[in-house]
């Protein structure tokens, strides 16, 4: 068995090191510096469970930036290139996607191709029409971003979009490589894989939302947060987790699927989904406004990752307090160890976290740390259970 994973972010390579221990895989990318450093076994990118595994375990995985060579003779492919949300299109961009499928077809003349790759719903069987095959299938990821090999090991589900022998064999690729024993196993039609993906990141997002509403509305009436969403979250409906109020939701994924799926709703009656988008831009809006009512003259930003244990910062929800306070004029510094460049967007960046605390009156940080326990008089979170 020969697998062919098309791209090395967070996703295309946990699948990669899971199904590597079982089957031979080959991890294709454009980026030449990422396939050497799979090859040499540095993870890209932080991982605690990816690290482990490339440093204890014996893993069949090599990376490869020639798509004949990755493809070639590959029994199943997994697509997993980023898809990026066009705000000019209203839709996902896919484009990455078909390039790969089309490679696929071209030197691979058996290979079933799996999307992991988070789409719009009805995109399966466009792409099968457009490319006049019926070796394309769906199988959505439910995975959290620096914990995405942990979540591959101890999957909530497997979900596949086709009722199909070859759909089973590849959910049991997964499952075969899995720590965790009982895995729920859904197959679906392709349409209703995507909408799975789609709803469950929406529903997400949903939650931190309500949350973040909760503590607006505690943070302008004078109230204890902690106490009313433990009050509430004692119901067993509801529940202890997923509840600690943010900046907002961010990251690579709430933020595109949420758009996504309220493009999915132009022609169908809505306003719930509709108010989970609004209401993330309603509270970066509000944590702004918060921040400027204390008139501070020097805002250091601790940190632009999105949460703890993550080293990527795309759609970080603590760039839109950024982009609101230049917006108004308000001087910063930015503390990102991280970036090599001395400036972000026409910020200075700080590398040194003792001159960071110093040059800083008020220091804004969406996670708590202990690295901030001397400086606690000066920090801006509403980072209440210090957890993600």
């Amino acid at each position: 068995m020969k697998i062919t994973v098309a791209g090395a972010g967070y996703v295309g390579l946990s699948n990669a090191v899971l199904l590597s221990l079982n089957q031979q895989v080959i991890v294709y990318d454009i980026s030449r510096e990422r396939v050497e450093q799979i090859n040499r076994r540095i993870p890209p990118f932080k991982d605690k469970e990816i690290e482990q595994y490339f440093a204890q375990k014996k893993l069949n995985l090599t990376g490869k930036t020639d798509p004949k060579a990755a493809f070639e003779d590959a029994d199943y492919v997994i697509i997993a290139t980023p898809t990026n949300y066009d705000t000019d299109q209203d839709r996902f961009d896919t484009a990455s996607v078909e390039t790969v499928i089309a490679q696929v077809l071209q030197y691979a003349a058996r290979a079933v191709i799996v999307i992991k790759s988070t789409v719009p719903v009805g995109y399966t069987k466009r792409v099968k029409r457009l490319f006049k095959t019926d070796r394309i299938l769906f199988s959505p990821e439910f995975l959290r971003e620096g914990k995405a090999l942990y979540d591959c090991l101890w999957p909530s589900r497997i979900v596949v979009g086709e009722r199909s022998e070859r759909a089973r064999y590849f959910a049991n690729l997964l499952k075969e490589a899995a720590l965790k024993e009982e895995i729920p196993m859904i197959f679906t039609d392709s349409d209703e894989a995507e909408a799975i993906k789609l709803f469950a990141n929406t529903y997400l997002a949903m939650r931190v939302s309500f949350f973040n509403e909760l503590d607006t509305y505690a943070k302008i009436k004078g109230l204890d947060s902690r106490q009313m969403i433990e009050g509430v979250c004692l119901d067993p409906r509801i529940g202890d987790f997923y509840n600690n109020p943010s900046f907002g939701y961010g990251g690579y994924c709430l933020p595109k699927d949420t758009k996504q799926l309220l493009a999915n709703f132009r022609d169908i009656p809505n306003r719930m989904i509709r108010a989970v988008v609004e209401a993330n831009h309603t509270r970066k809006d509000f944590i702004a406004e918060d921040l400027l009512s204390g008139n501070p003259d020097k805002v250091g930003i601790y940190r632009l990752s999105m949460k703890a244990g993550s080293d990527n910062f795309r759609q970080s929800s603590i760039l839109g307090i950024i982009k609101r306070l230049k917006e108004k004029g308000i001087s910063m510094v930015i503390y990102e160890p991280g970036l090599q460049a001395d400036q972000f967007e026409g910020i200075p960046v700080e590398r040194n976290l003792e001159k960071f605390k110093q040059n800083a009156q008020v220091i804004v940080a969406n996670r708590w740390t202990a690295e901030l326990k001397d400086v606690e008089q000066k920090v801006y979170t509403r980072d209440l259970y210090k957890r993600d």
